[in-house]
Protein backbone atom coordinates (compact mmCIF):
# COMPACT_ATOMS: atom_id res chain seq x y z
CA UNK A 1 0.00 0.00 0.00
CA UNK A 2 1.45 3.47 -0.95
CA UNK A 3 0.70 6.15 1.77
CA UNK A 4 1.28 9.60 1.59
CA UNK A 5 1.29 12.35 4.41
CA UNK A 6 -0.51 15.36 3.11
CA UNK A 7 -3.16 17.91 4.34
CA UNK A 8 -7.21 17.88 4.52
CA UNK A 9 -9.18 21.18 5.14
CA UNK A 10 -11.28 21.65 7.98
CA UNK A 11 -12.22 25.09 8.87
CA UNK A 12 -14.72 27.51 7.26
CA UNK A 13 -14.88 30.53 4.83
CA UNK A 14 -11.97 32.52 5.83
CA UNK A 15 -11.06 30.65 8.66
CA UNK A 16 -8.66 27.87 7.11
CA UNK A 17 -7.95 24.97 9.58
CA UNK A 18 -5.90 21.92 8.38
CA UNK A 19 -5.20 18.57 9.38
CA UNK A 20 -2.06 16.34 8.71
CA UNK A 21 -2.52 12.70 8.15
CA UNK A 22 -1.40 9.55 6.56
CA UNK A 23 -3.49 8.19 4.20
CA UNK A 24 -3.79 5.55 1.28
CA UNK A 25 -2.75 7.32 -1.90
CA UNK A 26 -5.93 5.88 -3.40
CA UNK A 27 -8.30 7.25 -1.34
CA UNK A 28 -9.99 10.77 -1.82
CA UNK A 29 -9.00 14.37 -0.41
CA UNK A 30 -11.72 14.00 2.35
CA UNK A 31 -11.69 9.85 2.65
CA UNK A 32 -10.90 7.66 5.26
CA UNK A 33 -7.38 8.26 6.69
CA UNK A 34 -5.15 5.69 8.75
CA UNK A 35 -3.49 7.99 11.36
CA UNK A 36 -4.09 11.50 12.09
CA UNK A 37 -0.49 13.42 13.03
CA UNK A 38 -1.38 16.96 13.46
CA UNK A 39 -2.85 20.08 12.25
CA UNK A 40 -1.73 23.50 11.00
CA UNK A 41 -3.55 26.43 12.06
CA UNK A 42 -1.96 29.40 9.20
CA UNK A 43 -4.46 31.80 11.35
CA UNK A 44 -2.81 31.44 14.76
CA UNK A 45 -0.72 34.92 15.02
CA UNK A 46 1.82 32.42 17.53
CA UNK A 47 4.21 30.90 15.23
CA UNK A 48 5.36 27.79 17.86
CA UNK A 49 1.43 26.92 17.78
CA UNK A 50 0.81 27.18 14.35
CA UNK A 51 1.96 23.67 13.69
CA UNK A 52 1.08 20.69 16.03
CA UNK A 53 3.13 17.57 14.90
CA UNK A 54 3.57 14.04 16.57
CA UNK A 55 7.12 13.92 15.27
CA UNK A 56 7.97 10.36 16.09
CA UNK A 57 4.77 8.89 14.12
CA UNK A 58 5.78 11.01 11.30
CA UNK A 59 9.09 10.11 10.95
CA UNK A 60 7.40 6.33 11.48
CA UNK A 61 5.34 6.64 8.13
CA UNK A 62 8.35 8.29 6.18
CA UNK A 63 10.41 5.15 7.38
CA UNK A 64 7.68 3.03 6.02
CA UNK A 65 7.82 4.59 2.45
CA UNK A 66 5.19 7.31 2.97
CA UNK A 67 5.30 10.54 0.65
CA UNK A 68 4.67 13.79 1.87
CA UNK A 69 3.02 16.21 -0.47
CA UNK A 70 5.29 19.64 -1.08
CA UNK A 71 3.26 21.67 1.48
CA UNK A 72 3.95 18.88 4.11
CA UNK A 73 7.80 18.63 2.80
CA UNK A 74 7.98 22.65 3.33
CA UNK A 75 6.43 22.39 7.25
CA UNK A 76 8.33 19.17 8.28
CA UNK A 77 11.52 21.74 6.82
CA UNK A 78 10.98 24.50 9.11
CA UNK A 79 10.35 21.33 11.65
CA UNK A 80 14.14 20.02 11.04
CA UNK A 81 12.72 17.02 9.57
CA UNK A 82 14.22 16.35 6.22
CA UNK A 83 12.71 13.92 3.57
CA UNK A 84 13.95 12.00 0.39
CA UNK A 85 11.52 13.37 -1.19
CA UNK A 86 12.12 16.65 0.53
CA UNK A 87 16.09 16.33 -0.49
CA UNK A 88 15.18 15.18 -4.52
CA UNK A 89 13.44 18.01 -5.19
CA UNK A 90 16.13 20.40 -3.32
CA UNK A 91 18.43 18.84 -5.68
CA UNK A 92 15.99 19.05 -8.67
CA UNK A 93 15.59 22.75 -7.66
CA UNK A 94 19.14 23.63 -7.39
CA UNK A 95 20.05 21.88 -10.79
CA UNK A 96 17.09 24.02 -12.81
CA UNK A 97 18.24 27.30 -10.75
CA UNK A 98 21.54 26.71 -11.82
CA UNK A 99 20.73 26.38 -15.51
CA UNK A 100 18.10 29.23 -15.61
CA UNK A 101 21.49 31.14 -14.03
CA UNK A 102 23.98 30.13 -16.70
CA UNK A 103 20.75 30.89 -19.36
CA UNK A 104 20.42 34.19 -17.95
CA UNK A 105 16.31 33.55 -16.94
CA UNK A 106 14.55 33.80 -14.27
CA UNK A 107 13.72 30.81 -11.97
CA UNK A 108 10.63 31.20 -10.49
CA UNK A 109 7.60 33.71 -10.50
CA UNK A 110 9.33 35.40 -7.38
CA UNK A 111 12.28 35.91 -10.23
CA UNK A 112 10.79 36.59 -13.15
CA UNK A 113 8.33 39.71 -11.20
CA UNK A 114 11.91 41.42 -10.05
CA UNK A 115 12.94 41.22 -13.59
CA UNK A 116 10.00 42.36 -14.58
CA UNK A 117 10.43 45.32 -12.35
CA UNK A 118 13.74 45.56 -12.93
CA UNK A 119 12.97 45.88 -16.82
CA UNK A 120 10.04 48.51 -16.12
CA UNK A 121 12.27 50.00 -13.36
CA UNK A 122 15.02 50.86 -15.81
CA UNK A 123 12.55 51.61 -18.96
CA UNK A 124 11.47 54.27 -16.42
CA UNK A 125 14.61 55.83 -15.48
CA UNK A 126 15.00 55.98 -19.00
CA UNK A 127 11.60 58.21 -19.99
CA UNK A 128 12.29 60.26 -16.70
CA UNK A 129 15.86 61.09 -17.83
CA UNK A 130 14.48 61.86 -21.75
CA UNK A 131 11.58 64.04 -19.91
CA UNK A 132 14.10 66.15 -17.66
CA UNK A 133 16.38 66.57 -20.53
CA UNK A 134 13.11 67.80 -22.88
CA UNK A 135 12.44 69.70 -19.89
CA UNK A 136 15.46 70.93 -19.33
CA UNK A 137 16.08 72.30 -23.55
CA UNK A 138 12.60 73.83 -22.85
CA UNK A 139 13.71 75.66 -20.10
CA UNK A 140 17.12 76.57 -21.28
CA UNK A 141 15.39 77.85 -24.94
CA UNK A 142 13.00 79.78 -23.06
CA UNK A 143 15.72 81.44 -20.70
CA UNK A 144 17.53 82.01 -24.05
CA UNK A 145 14.26 84.22 -25.51
CA UNK A 146 13.81 85.88 -22.83
CA UNK A 147 17.66 87.06 -22.69
CA UNK A 148 16.97 88.05 -26.24
CA UNK A 149 14.01 89.55 -25.48
CA UNK A 150 15.14 91.68 -22.59
CA UNK A 151 18.58 92.90 -24.52
CA UNK A 152 15.97 93.95 -27.25
CA UNK A 153 14.46 95.90 -24.69
CA UNK A 154 17.62 96.95 -23.14
CA UNK A 155 18.38 98.56 -27.01
CA UNK A 156 15.01 99.82 -27.56
CA UNK A 157 15.63 101.76 -24.28
CA UNK A 158 19.00 103.04 -25.44
CA UNK A 159 17.39 104.44 -28.52
CA UNK A 160 14.71 105.83 -26.84
CA UNK A 161 16.82 107.55 -23.84
CA UNK A 162 19.13 108.59 -26.70
CA UNK A 163 16.61 109.86 -29.07
CA UNK A 164 15.29 111.71 -25.96
CA UNK A 165 18.92 112.90 -25.09
CA UNK A 166 19.28 114.46 -28.96
CA UNK A 167 15.41 115.68 -28.75
CA UNK A 168 15.90 117.54 -25.49
CA UNK A 169 19.39 118.93 -26.75
CA UNK A 170 17.78 120.20 -30.21
CA UNK A 171 14.56 121.48 -28.24
CA UNK A 172 17.56 123.22 -25.72
CA UNK A 173 19.59 124.77 -28.98
CA UNK A 174 16.22 125.69 -30.62
CA UNK A 175 15.26 127.64 -27.21
CA UNK A 176 18.53 129.30 -27.21
CA UNK A 177 18.53 130.39 -30.34
CA UNK A 178 15.27 131.93 -29.92
CA UNK A 179 16.19 133.74 -26.44
CA UNK A 180 19.31 135.23 -28.93
CA UNK A 181 17.42 136.37 -31.21
CA UNK A 182 14.49 137.54 -29.21
CA UNK A 183 17.58 139.67 -27.32
CA UNK A 184 19.07 140.49 -30.83
CA UNK A 185 15.60 142.36 -31.88
CA UNK A 186 15.14 143.61 -28.94
CA UNK A 187 18.53 145.23 -28.71
CA UNK A 188 18.01 146.45 -32.50
CA UNK A 189 15.02 147.62 -31.31
CA UNK A 190 16.62 149.88 -28.49
CA UNK A 191 19.08 151.43 -30.89
CA UNK A 192 16.41 151.78 -33.26
CA UNK A 193 14.39 153.90 -31.01
CA UNK A 194 17.17 157.46 -30.29
CA UNK A 195 17.32 157.67 -34.06
CA UNK A 196 13.63 157.98 -34.37
CA UNK A 197 13.69 160.46 -31.89
CA UNK A 198 16.35 162.94 -33.31
CA UNK A 199 14.78 162.72 -36.50
CA UNK A 200 11.48 163.95 -34.98
CA UNK A 201 13.13 166.82 -32.59
CA UNK A 202 15.37 168.05 -35.88
CA UNK A 203 12.37 170.62 -37.34
CA UNK A 204 11.69 172.10 -34.01
CA UNK A 205 15.49 173.49 -34.39
CA UNK A 206 14.54 175.09 -37.38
Amino acid sequence: MSVKIRMSRMGRRHRPFYRINAVDSRTPRDGRILEKLGHFDPIEKDESKQVVLDIERVQFWLDQGAVPSDTVIDILKKLGVTTKLGEQNKARRDRAKAIARKKSKPFNEAERIAVQKKIEAEAKAVEDAAKAAEEAAKAKEEAAKKAEEEAAAAVKAAEEAEAAKAKAAEEAAAAKKAEEEAAAAAKAAEEAAPAETTEEAAPEGE
